[in-house]
């Protein structure tokens, strides 16, 4: 199973290179049954003016853990995956460190996927907590 985890996460991180995740320095760290973790690091590029995290610098990570987690989820060979509504509720701002994202899948239809994100700080304090609609269109 460790092998299989190492090999997943191996994937969604050489995928970065040259997108957003890599402008934003998302790194993907675990994955699970039916999960996927995700971190971002809380720096004055992801920052709005007053010096805390931006809310769209969230989202973004939030729409990249559940996208990569449909691609770990569902069958990436026969269908491409969308996002096609993104909703977001920011409770806590954050000045340093990580969020850490982690989408789990809440339903899986033959068509469209609701995921669930929660953004936590290093403490597990509740950030945001996100909700992904994503689309699979057969190939």
């Amino acid at each position: 199973m460790q092998e299989y985890k190492e090999k997943i996460l191996q994937v969604c991180n050489s995928v970065r290179k040259n997108t957003l995740m890599e402008t934003l320095d998302i790194e993907y760290t675990d994955v699970g049954e039916n999960f996927l973790v995700a971190r971002m690091p809380v720096v004055p590029k992801v920052y709005q003016p007053d010096g805390i995290l931006h809310g769209g610098a969230t989202v973004a990570l939030a729409e990249s853990v559940a996208s990569a987690a449909s691609f770990v989820f569902l069958d990436a060979a026969k269908v491409s995956v969308r996002g096609i509504e993104i909703a977001a509720n920011h409770v806590k701002s954050i000045r340093e460190g990580y969020v850490y994202a982690t989408a789990s899948l809440l339903h899986k239809g033959r068509t469209t996927q609701l995921w669930q994100i929660r953004v936590a700080n290093e403490a597990d304090e509740l950030i945001s907590m996100c909700k992904l609609t994503t689309i699979a269109i057969a190939k």
